[in-house]
């Protein structure tokens, strides 16, 4: 590790810099570093850099002074336009003069940025190689436990720093915004619907391997309207998302009528404030799921290949859906023998998903 100029006191920070470069919902559960921090030193200025499209999951969090990103886009520019783009975040950064970098990912260009940037302390989770540990000035163990929450881990970066976050102040915060709110309370008004009268349903994945199946689904659907439940159906504007919610809407019977369709015209935001006020979200491990229990909304979650301990709905009244007869899971393979199609998912009966339902709608 890089050797520390002093010990670390949280009442020295003026400026820190919180680094995660990874997905919606990976970003969204990095939340309670940010809260903890600032609890711990609530004179400190504390910035994030993430990746564009993730942004939504951060802006306008009330302990976040500055939201930089990174393009996706950038290695499209071409080298000087990459170039350009690179030096106006490092001036951005360089001005900030960070006393703290904390690094919750692994990716090398946070190491990079860190030897840059030179802040007095940083941290990140373990890594292979001398280059990484050189880079920070503390390093924390990689989740290493399946059954150890992925918030948890992340919070271990304050640990080492020593900072021990509050039982009760490891909230996931999102904040959806007037904008978004506004647009969702005029969509319920247009269906005749107002807070928790209605399911949401989002069923995809950007991994198809962790989806259930269109005939499960709308035979789901089917018995949820049956006891006078309206859904909502979103969805990415994704090809393989939009399909999965035209197969669904193609194999259901009678709940036809009881369907709202706002598959692809919702961004994040506006998925948030729309979630907020529905009575139980159903979906899989994604993105989706935790911005519902992040809102506080009760949730069903079904899990296949990937463990749902470690990323599960994050304090929040819950029921995890998994195979009883796959012991093999959580394997954390993209389906089983690599075939994108997971047989824990696929063979998980409708009627144990619906029990899981009904116990959180009672």
């Amino acid at each position: 590790m890089r050797p520390m100029s002093e010990a670390f006191s949280p009442a020295a920070l003026r400026h820190a810099l919180i680094i995660k470069l990874r997905h919606h919902g990976d970003v969204l559960l990095s939340t309670p570093v940010i809260g903890a921090l600032k609890e711990a030193a609530p004179q400190c200025e504390i910035d994030a850099l993430v990746y564009d499209d993730t942004a939504p999951m951060l802006s306008g969090h009330p302990c976040l002074s500055q939201l930089h990103t990174i393009g996706r886009h950038w290695k499209r520019l071409g080298l000087a336009g990459q170039a350009a783009a690179e030096w106006h975040l490092l001036t951005a950064l360089h001005a900030r003069h960070y006393d703290l970098i904390v690094h919750l990912s692994v990716q090398r260009r946070g190491a990079w940025l860190t030897r840059l940037l030179r802040p007095k302390w940083s941290v990140a989770p373990a890594y292979k190689g001398a280059f990484w540990a050189g880079s920070f000035t503390h390093i924390y163990p990689a989740q290493s436990h399946p059954d150890r929450h992925t918030v948890e881990s992340n919070l271990d970066s304050l640990r080492t720093l020593g900072i021990e976050p509050r039982a009760d102040g490891k909230r996931v915060i999102l904040i959806p915004g007037l904008d978004a709110e506004s647009r969702i309370e005029a969509l319920l008004s247009q269906h005749a619907l107002s807070g928790r009268d209605f399911i949401h349903l989002h069923p995809g994945s950007r991994w198809q391997f962790k989806c259930w199946p269109a005939d499960k689904l709308a035979a789901l659907c089917d018995r949820l309207c049956e006891h006078g439940w309206p859904i909502i159906l979103t969805a990415a504007p994704d090809p393989k998302e939009q399909a999965l919610i035209d197969a669904i809407k193609a194999r259901v019977g009678d709940s036809a009528a009881s369907l709202i369709d706002l598959s692809g015209q919702l961004s994040l935001k506006q998925l948030a404030a729309l979630t907020a006020r529905a009575r139980l979200f159903v979906g899989v491990d994604s993105a989706p799921m935790h911005i519902a229990a992040a809102m506080g909304t009760p949730t069903v979650a079904l899990f296949g290949p990937s463990g749902d301990r470690e990323w599960g709905p994050w304090q929040v009244a819950s029921r995890i859906v998994t195979s009883d007869h796959h012991p093999c899971r959580p394997c954390g393979r993209d389906g089983c023998e690599g075939s994108k199609i997971s047989e824990c998912l696929t063979t998980l009966p409708m009627e144990q998903v619906l029990a899981a339902c009904e116990e959180l709608l009672a």
